[in-house]
């Protein structure tokens, strides 16, 4: 998917493979006011500051979030912009100010 601006709102296009070229599949895109995900590596949340620990786990109650649980750019990006969302990679000691994977890893 390319997701592309050139000033006059934001589009989405897919690459059909048929005929090689990105065709037009979301005209118009927008962030959602609330999302239905979050995306978090929680295999750190032992590392996380407890602000951060609240937050994901106000996300799981009342009208909860569903959880992706690779946090992995990559992986979930795409869901994330689509559907709307949170997608996090909060600081722990080893990442001070949190870390962002680059999106060809």
């Amino acid at each position: 998917m390319i997701v592309l601006s050139t000033g006059h709102g934001v589009n989405g296009f897919m690459l059909d493979p048929s005929i090689g070229e990105f065709v037009l599949t979301d005209a118009n895109m927008k962030c959602k006011p609330r999302g239905k995900i979050y995306s978090i590596n929680e295999g750190y949340e032992e590392k996380w500051d407890p602000a951060i620990k609240e937050y994901v786990k106000s996300k799981k109650q009342g009208k909860a979030y569903g959880g992706r649980y690779i946090g992995s750019m990559v992986a979930d990006v795409h869901r994330t912009l689509k559907y709307g969302g949170i997608f996090m990679y909060p600081a722990t000691a080893d990442n001070p100010n949190g870390k962002l994977r680059v999106l060809y890893e």
